[in-house]
């Protein structure tokens, strides 16, 4: 008698696309099989050991080992991350904002065009706010000892929309500050260029240090977003940071 089965969707980002490659593949699977039965044949077809220290997430969230899988699931393999879109309608907005207050809701989103870190801050400060404090990450010119020639960064991007709209809305209501924006780059960066920039807007400036420094810290850990570098003597994937507890899926719950 056949078992019934489903079919998944898997797709893989950053270092993982080196082994399943940049179009996915399609996986069966039993009736009723989990996450971490997914995780287990897949190192069964693929030998090398670039499974762990990964998250799993299922039709773009985050998901355990023990999630049950469904037909037309889709998947994404999550790497340690290296770490919407504009609208065209916030993209006008912002080039005639300068000396005008930006809205109360947050501005949170991912774009391929160059940040304009000056005309965001401006157009950030109200009258209420006794501090502005900004995380303005720059693309150096070199790293671990090598020459960088340029990064190039993508996203999940469908997740990281919301895992960013996440830590934004997190920031705001834990640390009580008024306004945050969260902007980050995609595709090809050159050196100079900002990667990501952070603004929190505060009545007082202990709540916003420490909510920027919240914001950088979380957005580096959970956000769906990895960088390439390319040096003059080569490419690599950066090193992510390690996922917080409950969202990596460690050894013991895939066996």
């Amino acid at each position: 008698m056949l078992l019934p089965m489903i079919r998944v969707r898997v797709c893989a980002f950053g270092v993982l696309k080196d082994t399943l490659g940049s179009e996915g593949t399609s996986v069966a699977l039993r009736d009723g099989a989990t996450v971490a039965d997914l995780i287990v044949q897949l190192r069964q077809d693929y030998p090398e050991d670039r499974f762990r220290g990964i998250a799993v997430s299922v039709n773009a969230e985050y998901a355990t080992a023990s999630q049950a899988l469904h037909q037309d699931d889709e998947v994404a393999l999550l790497p340690p991350v290296s770490g919407g879109s504009w609208t065209a309608e916030e993209t006008a907005s912002l080039e005639h904002s300068s000396g005008k207050a930006l809205p109360a809701v947050d501005l949170v989103c991912l774009t391929r065009e160059r940040i304009d870190a000056e005309q965001l801050i401006a157009a950030a400060k109200q009258g209420e706010d006794g501090a502005v404090v900004v995380f303005d990450g720059i693309v150096r010119d070199n790293s671990r000892g090598r020459k960088t020639l340029h990064l190039d960064y993508e996203a999940y991007e469908a997740m990281a929309q919301k895992e960013l709209e996440g830590v934004a809305r997190t920031a705001r209501e834990r640390f009580g500050v008024r306004h945050v924006i969260v902007v980050h780059r995609l595709g090809r960066l050159k050196i100079g260029e900002t990667s990501v920039l952070i603004v929190v807007c505060s009545a007082h400036r202990a709540q916003a240090f420490d909510a920027c420094r919240w914001l950088i810290d979380t957005l580096k850990k959970t956000v769906p977003i990895w960088k390439k570098e390319t040096f003059v003597d080569g490419a690599a994937w950066a090193d992510g940071e390690p996922f917080p507890d409950g969202l990596g899926l460690e050894n013991a719950d895939v066996r």
